[in-house]
This record gives structure tokens, C-alpha cells and sequence, in this order.
């Protein structure tokens, strides 16, 4: 699942002719040069427009207002695959949030499927070549190689003054 979100600077406007599979018509305003760059790169990904979809009041819609309160805007989208768009509930700006800037919080609704993710767990145990026990010769060179390495495990503690007993 990709969901894309920020401040485009796009308006993609009402008009979603050559449109339909990413954007509504519930936009503010008019198509500008941004928001038709912004809705080619998304019909060329095959993602939805999120703030387009649903119909809410301008005020649920508006996404950022300018200093002196007299232009409002729809610039700042929340937007997912085309696969998922029927898991996307609800769009809306959440105004009032506590934060420094002219832009008004974006919140998508979503219902999601989580799974649980399985994994099994095989221990795979190590094989030994044991068909060296059948040859004698063999056996008995192993026998004097591991005899000679515990004698020098031996003396090596020997030296340092530790003591080991063996059986």
C-alpha cells in the first residue's frame, strides 16, 4: 500500500474530466499548472486524490487560508493506490490544531486489514559423517589427532598455573 501525503501546491479544481479513476469532484476552486502536473503523476501511478472524494462543507475542506483570512485553499493531499481506494473512509481538515502554520491539519480515515504475519519455525539439525567409524584406520588416526590437541589444551594450562583433571 502507498499513501502519499503533504503540501503540493496543487489545485486539481472540479473539473476531473480524463480524471475519473483518481479524483472527485468535490475540490475547491480551479485547475492551475501545479494541479495538472499533480494529476498526471497521479494518473500515471494509479493513485486516488484523497481530499476529492468525499463532500464536505469548504470549511472541512480547506486546507491552508492566508494571513489575512480572505483566500482559502485546497493545496494539501492525502492520497493512495487505486487498489485501496475503498478502505479510504474519510477525508477532511481537523481545524484548531495546535500548530505554527497557516496550514490546517489533514486527517484520512481509513479501515485497514492487519495480518498477522506467520513464520515457521524449523530447527534444521546438523548432519554428522559418521561412516569414518566403520574404517579402523581412520578411526584410529582421529583418536591420536584429538589426543594430541587436548595434551597441548593440557600443557597450555599448565603453564599458566591452573590445573584440569581428566577421567
Amino acid at each position: 500500500m502507498t499513501i502519499l501525503m503533504g503540501d503540493f501546491n496543487a489545485k486539481v479544481g472540479t473539473d476531473n474530466t480524463g480524471y475519473e479513476d483518481i479524483m472527485g469532484r468535490h475540490e475547491l476552486g480551479e485547475r492551475n499548472k501545479n494541479g495538472k502536473r499533480f494529476a498526471n503523476l497521479y494518473a500515471f501511478n494509479k493513485l486516488v486524490i484523497g481530499g476529492t472524494i468525499f463532500p464536505h462543507k469548504r470549511i472541512q475542506k480547506t486546507t491552508w487560508t492566508s494571513p489575512d483570512h480572505t483566500t482559502q485553499y485546497q493545496i494539501d493531499y492525502i492520497c493512495i493506490n487505486q487498489k485501496y481506494r475503498r478502505r479510504m473512509e474519510d477525508v477532511r481538515t481537523k481545524r484548531g490544531a495546535d500548530m505554527a502554520s497557516d496550514h490546517h491539519l489533514l486527517v484520512a480515515k481509513m479501515k485497514l486489514k492487519l495480518m498477522k504475519h506467520w513464520t515457521t519455525r524449523r530447527t534444521i539439525s546438523q548432519k554428522f559423517n559418521t561412516a569414518f567409524r566403520r574404517d579402523t584406520d581412520k578411526l584410529n588416526n582421529f583418536k591420536i589427532v584429538l589426543g594430541s590437541r587436548v595434551q597441548a589444551f593440557h600443557d597450555l594450562l599448565n603453564g599458566e598455573g591452573t590445573t584440569m583433571k581428566s577421567k
